[in-house]
């Protein structure tokens, strides 16, 4: 949803102040997931959300259970009852039967059939997101930016559009829980983030009516980041428009991110982010091949987990992947 402008949200619907960013309990890893069919696109999607810290915490409190007066499926119940079999089953692997068998109420997917990761993740977060605003749809933009999931999660991106002849500019916003780069030219993490808030040129076709100079003028159009979110999440879109096949070149990305560079006031102070969660997938298409994940537990160390197996690795080994999806907390 686009807005033309930032109004102050009419409902507060999470307390900010109550969000906790630091684990509360420091406990060793949980359960590995048991593969379901062709399930580990979903088993790597409920790894790296069960060891985001302000989610678990706020799962594990079992706030929204106590108050939820949603009948049936309810992607936030569903979610507190997995994080809190994962983190504290004395098990080596648990089955995430709960949500293969709500699947279809997240998104299309079926269990036998492979899917993509990315996909799964952006539906989870829809899913949850209509939880929390469950008896509450009517409300304003940015009301509804205030509920639990997009005060982690999300942020607002900022379109400016500048005419090209008189130099008007107008401003949008659109709230966003992740971001998808292109990767095609870029080498790294941050030169995807920098063609992502590279002014880019409407004309021809994609010519724009300015209200100024009343016609269809050539004009620069700039996305950046208009407000930060607690959690950055990042796809790098590895999916080739043109075939299925999977663009697998080798993306370089930090343990320690700066934001700023890509926000729409650049003359604030560095705004640091700490990766603690990556997606890999292996194989030649999108459309199969297999996905595993690298996360931080609460006791600081990072563990490779591939449906049931969970396994200690350093920083060294996680930063050498062909990532594809990458979760950083400021």
């Amino acid at each position: 949803v686009i807005t033309k402008e930032m109004t102050p949200p009419q409902r507060i619907l999470f307390p900010p102040e109550k969000i906790c960013m630091n684990w509360r309990q420091i406990r060793r890893p949980g359960a590995g997931l048991c593969n379901l069919g062709s399930t580990c696109y979903i088993n790597v999607v409920l790894q790296c959300l069960t060891y985001t810290p302000p989610l678990a915490n706020y799962l594990l409190s079992r706030q929204h259970s106590q108050f939820c007066g949603q009948q049936g499926f309810c992607m936030m119940c569903i979610m507190e009852a997995h994080v809190r079999k994962v983190l504290y089953s004395s098990a080596s692997a648990i089955q995430p039967r709960a949500v293969i068998r709500d699947l279809k109420f997240i998104g299309e997917f079926k269990p036998d059939i492979p899917g993509d990761a990315y996909e799964f993740l952006c539906c989870t977060f829809n899913a949850m997101q209509g939880a929390c605003l469950s008896g509450s749809r009517d409300l304003d933009i940015s009301s509804q930016a205030t509920t639990i999931i997009h005060q982690i999660f999300g942020g607002f991106l900022r379109y400016r559009v500048m005419c090209l002849s008189c130099q008007a500019v107008s401003d949008s916003y659109k709230a966003f829980l992740d971001i998808l780069l292109k990767i095609k030219a870029a080498s790294s993490l941050t030169i995807a983030l920098e063609d992502f808030v590279r002014p880019k040129q409407l004309d021809g076709e994609k010519c724009l009516k300015c209200s100024k100079c009343k016609k269809k003028v050539s004009a620069s159009k700039r996305a950046t980041i208009h407000h930060a979110p607690r959690v950055l999440t990042v796809c790098l879109g590895r999916a080739d428009d043109r075939s299925s096949r999977k663009i697998s070149q080798v993306v370089e990305y930090p343990e320690y991110l700066d934001l700023q560079p890509y926000m729409s006031d650049t003359t604030q102070e560095s705004l640091l982010y700490s990766l603690y969660a990556v997606v890999v997938h292996s194989g030649h298409t999108c459309l199969g091949g297999h996905f595993f994940c690298y996360t931080k537990a609460s006791n600081g160390l990072w563990y490779k987990m591939d449906d049931e197996s969970v396994d200690g690795c350093d920083i060294h080994t996680v930063l050498g992947q062909q990532a594809y999806l990458l979760f950083y907390i400021r």
